[in-house]
């Protein structure tokens, strides 16, 4: 090697350590400054649901810890898929979140061929924030006091009885395809823009019944303004004791938990992730969130990046098999 190329060599060498350096010094800078503006968690469903009300009440104390606003933005419709791709497909920054769930990591992209997003890919997970099983609630003067009641008075009207979901695709309506799939009934779906509204309607008497998270449905419940039929958890909840389990009333297997979590577009940097864990994370210590979660009968958790990353591939997977399994198509 001549001289003059090894100078070259040796100043295009010199000139890559500085450029490393500098985007280093620069994502060190980002973390260290972040957030310096609001964050915003996208809910991709209507208020009042589980996911809704999960986010407002860490929203909250992620604003606490960080000393700056951490707001919640509903973006509703197409069973969730159009606030999750709006937040997915937003700078990849940590100012724009996506609080996800079942609906949106795991259910409607095993359902939908044309889902927008590997749940995979084209997320960064932050952290796992709470666990809830679904509870089987019908309106007011229906008539039935069981599960065993309302699987006869299913049989004997097939496709009358209507069932509310949060939307098409999502983890409401997928337990209760897997429902109708065991026990051999039939029931007219009627989804909405989240479970919000859905649960309106349930108490309203406007439908039938809907499989919900316990989170949401838990005061409805307590108030005698729907009736629990039976628990999706593999024991008796705390919150509802009196309530059976599906399992206590004769579905073997049917236990199946229902998650959130916080989730950022790929490509975040990953010192403004690991922060984002550590904020999230503590704000479930709060005292304010303990206090809330344990009023709407909710397990708060908590998660490494990697732990919530290795859930939503396990959930995805369990979910593919069992879509597969009891042949439920929805496009």
């Amino acid at each position: 090697m001549t001289t003059e190329a090894f100078m070259n060599l040796t100043s295009r060498v010199i000139q890559c350590v500085i450029v490393s350096a500098a985007l280093l010094s620069t994502f060190g800078l980002q973390a260290q400054t972040f957030p310096n503006k609001p964050i915003r968690i996208v809910v991709p469903f209507a208020p009042g649901g589980n996911v809704d009300v999960t986010a407002r009440v860490i929203s909250a104390a992620m604003t606490k810890q960080l000393n700056q606003t951490v707001f919640v933005e509903n973006k509703t419709g197409a069973g969730g898929k159009i606030g999750a791709e709006s937040a997915i497909r937003s700078p990849a920054d940590g100012y724009t979140l996506l609080m996800g769930s079942n609906s949106s990591l795991s259910v409607a992209p095993n359902l939908y061929s044309n889902w927008p997003y590997d749940p995979l890919t084209a997320l960064a997970p932050i952290t796992h924030l709470s666990s809830v099983p679904f509870v089987l609630i019908t309106r007011p003067g229906l008539g039935v006091k069981s599960m065993a009641d309302l699987v006869r008075m299913a049989k004997q009207k097939p496709g009358s009885l209507t069932m509310a979901s949060a939307g098409s695709g999502t983890s409401n309506q997928l337990v209760g395809e897997f429902f109708q799939s065991v026990t051999g009934t039939s029931f007219l779906h009627v989804p909405y823009k989240g479970a919000g509204p859905a649960l309106l309607d349930v108490v309203a008497g406007r439908v039938d019944l809907l499989f919900d998270q316990v989170s949401s449905s838990s005061s409805h419940i307590e108030q005698g303004r729907v009736d629990a039929l039976a628990v999706s958890s593999a024991t008796r909840w705390k919150s509802m004791a009196n309530v059976p389990t599906f399992v206590e009333s004769g579905l073997q297997g049917f236990v199946i938990t229902n998650f959130t979590g916080l989730v950022a577009p790929q490509g975040t940097p990953v010192d403004v992730l690991e922060k984002l864990n550590q904020v999230a994370n503590a704000a479930l210590q709060d005292e304010a969130v303990k206090k809330s979660f344990a009023t709407m009968g909710v397990e708060g958790v908590g998660s490494s990046p990697q732990q919530f990353s290795a859930l939503i591939k396990d959930d995805l997977q369990r979910w593919a098999t069992l879509i597969k399994e009891k042949n439920i198509k929805l496009d």
